[in-house]
């Protein structure tokens, strides 16, 4: 909760406009008064967040292919379907194993930084180099060739570097179509991990992308279809 002295503060703007931001935007349900002159956030953000599921092609499509997946791949773990999200990566759905919580810090809804970990990582190698240039214009050499394997490889593996003692495993799912720059992961417990453990959650992420990849693009036809049958 804050108030509007401290929101203004925050923001490092004056008082005045932040008491006309807040009024406009407890108008429209984004803020909701509390008690003696706080403010949370307030329900449209619970709506906007049930419009999101229901509209976005990748959680719509992806979301119900991750318990599966958390199924499939044998081990605890957690599933996670990022995307892009301005300068971060973010988390827009997830799964985890029942009766054994595998703790990560990709939740859905949470931005995650860019240059970290096999979600992220996954999702930059499929950016051009341009647009990669203005995201992390300052980016060393040795990190751009990592981002050069991953794209040859088609996936990214990562031990310990978001959350200790985790190992993440993550594939791209790009759909130029929608303009989407996706990836597919999973997080995993080190010490459940051998190499045919390993080599087997690869080939099923590869497997569950292209799956999901060729529906997300045939929405995209399925979309288009009824204008072409006009012209």
């Amino acid at each position: 909760m804050w108030t509007v002295q401290e929101i203004a503060t925050q923001l490092e703007i004056p008082t005045s406009t932040a008491y006309r931001t807040v009024r406009e935007l407890a108008r429209v349900s984004m803020l909701e008064p509390v008690i003696d002159g706080y403010f949370r956030l307030g329900a449209a953000f619970v709506e906007f967040d049930r419009r999101t599921r229901m509209t976005d092609p990748l959680v719509q499509l992806g979301m119900p292919m991750l318990p599966d997946l958390v199924q499939q791949a044998g081990i605890p773990c957690v599933a996670v379907l990022a995307r892009l999200y301005g300068d971060t990566v973010m988390c827009v759905a997830d799964a985890r194993s029942q009766g054994v919580r595998v703790q990560t810090s990709y939740e859905r809804g949470r931005p995650r930084p860019l240059t970290r970990g096999a979600t992220s990582k996954a999702i930059l190698a499929q950016l051009p180099a341009r647009r990669l240039s203005r995201l992390l214009p300052s980016t060393d050499p040795d990190f751009r060739n990592e981002l050069n394997l991953i794209r040859k490889n088609g996936y990214c593996i990562t031990r310990g570097e978001v959350d200790a003692g985790r190992v993440g495993i993550a594939v791209p799912v790009p759909v130029a179509e929608q303009g989407l720059v996706a990836s597919l992961s999973v997080v995993v417990d080190a010490d459940s991990l051998n190499e045919d453990v390993e080599r087997r959650l690869v080939l099923l992420l590869v497997s569950l992308a292209a799956i999901l990849k060729e529906k997300l693009a045939r929405g995209v036809v399925a979309a288009l279809a009824p204008a072409t049958r006009l012209q």
